[in-house]
């Protein structure tokens, strides 16, 4: 129980920091250019960093999900309790939320905000099933190859990627989705999008193991 814990408090901490840093970066890049494309840039750049830090930071303490579907997925593939289960989605969606909450006052915003940037749309939801598809498709196959040592850095270039390539962003996250409802600056998405951009990701997320499948059956 005392293990189980710690790795929630590091998954708290962990999807804390990471939307911290996804909402900050966007405030601040809106805040230094009027050019979309600038905050995008400030944004992903924040966010591959962040990522990759803290991957190797928790890690080893909680296996550095962050993400709800991660979790889900290695449940799906009996490495992961249900009790586990549990209390690491319930701390990632707290911790994501929190993050919001403390960019928010870190910028002089107002704390309490939701979010009136509608993202849904065909382009969107495929964009960010495709994105959550390539998550789990990375990081099954770099587990699948014992490489975690080069987890950090992939999950890092794959979302820093998805996020040029991809309609939606890359959120990839239902956890991330929510805490990012609480702002109402760059990074937000009003509470209508949330479900489709959460059904898009269990999409991928199932077509992502689909393809890690074929991948280990075509060695």
């Amino acid at each position: 129980m005392q293990n189980l814990a710690k790795a929630a408090s590091a998954e708290f901490f962990g999807t804390c920091a990471l939307v911290c840093v996804v909402v900050g970066s966007g405030i601040m890049g809106a805040s230094v250019s009027q050019d979309s494309g600038v905050a995008l840039i400030i944004n992903a750049l924040s966010t591959i960093l962040t990522l990759a830090l803290l991957i190797y930071v928790v890690g080893p303490i909680s296996g550095a999900h962050f993400n709800p579907i991660v979790t889900l997925v290695s449940a799906l593939e009996n490495k992961t309790s249900t009790s586990r289960v549990i209390t690491y989605v319930t701390a990632q969606v707290a911790g994501a939320i929190a993050g919001a909450l403390i960019a928010n006052v870190m910028f002089n915003l107002p704390i309490a905000q939701v979010s009136s940037h509608v993202r849904v749309s065909p382009g969107t939801l495929i964009g960010e099933a495709l994105a959550t598809a390539g998550l789990i498709v990375v990081i099954n196959t770099f587990l699948s190859r014992q490489r975690v040592d080069l987890l950090p850095v992939a999950v890092a270039a794959w979302i820093g990627s998805a996020y040029f390539f991809t309609s939606s962003t890359s959120f990839a996250n239902p956890a991330v989705t929510i805490g990012r409802v609480f702002t109402d600056t760059f990074a937000g998405i009003a509470p209508g999008s949330v479900l489709p951009f959460i059904a898009a990701q269990i999409i991928g997320a199932l077509l992502g193991m689909l393809a890690v499948r074929g991948i280990a059956n075509g060695k």
